[in-house]
């Protein structure tokens, strides 16, 4: 099943944010737009409505916005990936580097049974350390990983090649080179 659409009609850039030389891609405009969002949405659905997933795994905090809407439409669970700290049962944690210095995060142990079939959703794949530390987090508790997804892919920044290295299959709705 296939279903073809490209966000960047929708997608703001803002220039020098957060910091010079940084070409920021905004989903915000994306997901204010009612057929944008709902064209997004449903291109996800569409390419994943014949694979069975168990479940869509969301990163904190965009990949919820776009991961439960996909869960609900695939009739699969929605889990999501949260910062250390935010949690209330019992974790598994990742940590990962930052461009400067490191981060952790973290999903309920009982989140995921051992052989279930995932999607990981995020907005965006830029250096790839967060979608990674995500999917260590998803094997350590036994599920496979159908596909990494995203919005938008920045793959000047190497994240996606990362993540393909690791032996994931990555797709984005769009990509923006020379970022």
């Amino acid at each position: 099943m296939s279903f073809q659409f490209d966000p960047r009609q929708y997608i703001r850039t803002i220039p020098d944010w957060p910091a010079p030389g940084v070409q920021f891609r905004d989903i915000t405009t994306l997901l204010e737009h009612k057929l944008g969002f709902r064209q997004t949405i449903d291109c996800y659905v569409h390419r994943y409505f014949e694979a069975d997933i168990d479940a869509v795994v969301g990163i904190d905090a965009r990949g919820f916005i776009i991961g439960a809407p996909i869960a609900y439409e695939l009739r699969s669970s929605f889990v999501p990936v949260r910062k250390k700290g935010k949690l209330p049962g019992e974790t598994v944690c990742e940590s990962y580097e930052l461009e400067y210095g490191s981060a952790e995060i973290e999903m309920h142990t009982d989140a995921l049974k051992p052989g279930s079939k995932v999607i990981l959703v995020d907005d965006l794949i830029a250096t790839g350390g967060t979608m990674l530390a995500a999917a260590r987090l998803i094997e350590k508790l036994g599920a496979s990983i159908v596909e990494v997804c995203a919005i938008v892919n920045l793959p000047d920044l190497g994240g996606s090649r990362k993540l393909e290295e690791a032996g994931y299959k990555v797709f984005s709705l769009c990509e923006y080179e020379g970022d």
